[in-house]
């Protein structure tokens, strides 16, 4: 709805990671720089972590993009909480191996020899694991054991984990996980972004779907945005994406800061989770005396008073249409009377 009211090729504020959206905010270029040194490295594991929605899958799609596939052979693996074997089931699904009723040391075998065959062309193997914070320790002695795998004094496995800050924290402090910890040649945590970069970063994004600067986003709404959502990549694309619906409903060519506030507001009496800290001025009000809700409950109230408000608004406005369509419709019937009798007359 809001992308033909805007004149959008597509949606720019989509949850879905995509590749072609990525922004290199700082902490997303230092990721790419270890990312990158890993790579060049060619052995051992990598370490990303960050929150929910801080990106992790949408800079890993970024760096599949811009590998060199005819040497690089690049294997991701979303992890759920499964056992050392089963994780080595999913590593060799990956690969392309076929492990029905193949016990695990013949499965061992098997991959071995796929990543020596690889080698042999000249191509090596990278495996990225998703949510590593879900996998036991067993699951990620087994992928220890692989990245061991070696031709030449080189390894055939580099390995790249991304998880949730627990990850981190159990990697640095289980004692279970020290050989791990040995075999990690470079960690990183994705960071929120900066207050400065969520300007550019909507902007980036709208002017990826065909953004003409309608609607205008001005820059105390910009502000806003980074207190609602803390710079979380993925709050950001979820508010923005309701600001452009709120946006295209109330027929707005600039998005201020009350905008900005209304939809916060509107979003929380859904019980989508925001950043904690909330300002929520009714819409009008001057943001720097607007009164504060006082209470959740107060929160819903408002929400839902400015639902009953649209509702009752869109039932008034249908109601007028329908009685300008009856009203058409009688004039046609009465007008198109006469015409008939007079042609039959005639005849």
């Amino acid at each position: 709805m809001y992308t033909e009211h805007y004149g959008l090729t597509e949606r720019p504020f989509q949850l879905t990671p995509d590749a072609r959206f990525y922004f290199e905010s700082r902490t997303h270029k230092k990721a790419m720089a270890y990312l990158g040194y890993g790579l060049a490295q060619g052995e051992g594991f990598i370490v990303i972590t960050g929150d929910v929605g801080a990106g992790k899958s949408t800079l890993v799609a970024h760096l599949m993009e811009t590998i060199d596939r005819s040497r690089l052979n690049a294997i991701n693996v979303v992890s759920t909480q499964v056992e050392g074997t089963d994780m080595l089931r999913l590593a060799a699904q990956g690969l392309g191996l076929d492990t029905r009723r193949v016990e695990k040391a013949q499965l061992l075998e098997l991959v071995e020899q796929h990543l020596e065959d690889e080698a042999r062309k000249g191509k090596r193997t990278l495996l990225v694991v998703d949510e590593a914070q879900n996998l036991p320790v067993s699951a990620l002695e087994e992928l220890r054991m692989l990245s061991n795998y070696q031709v030449g004094g080189k390894a055939l496995l580099q390995i790249f984990l991304l998880g949730q800050p627990e990850f981190r924290d159990q990697l640095a402090h289980s004692a279970d996980l020290e050989q791990l910890r040995q075999r990690v040649i470079a960690t990183h945590h994705l960071d929120p972004m900066g207050a400065n970069e969520v300007e550019p970063y909507i902007v980036h994004r709208l002017s990826l779907a065909g953004w003409d600067g309608r609607p205008e986003i001005e820059p105390a709404a910009f502000a806003e945005i980074y207190r609602h959502t803390g710079g979380v990549p993925r709050r950001v694309n979820q508010l923005a994406q309701r600001l452009l619906l709120f946006g295209a409903v109330e027929q707005l060519d600039v998005i201020d800061a009350e905008v900005v506030a209304a939809v916060v507001a509107d979003m929380a009496g859904d019980n989508q989770p925001m950043h904690e800290e909330r300002v929520l001025p009714l819409r009008g009000a001057h943001l720097s005396s607007a009164p504060m809700p006082q209470s959740a409950e107060a929160v819903r109230d408002f929400a839902l008073e400015r639902r009953v408000a649209a509702l009752e608004a869109r039932l008034e406005e249908q109601e007028g249409a329908l009685r300008r369509v009856l009203t058409l419709l009688v004039d046609w019937v009465e007008n198109d009377a006469e015409p008939v009798s007079y042609r039959h007359n005639a005849a």
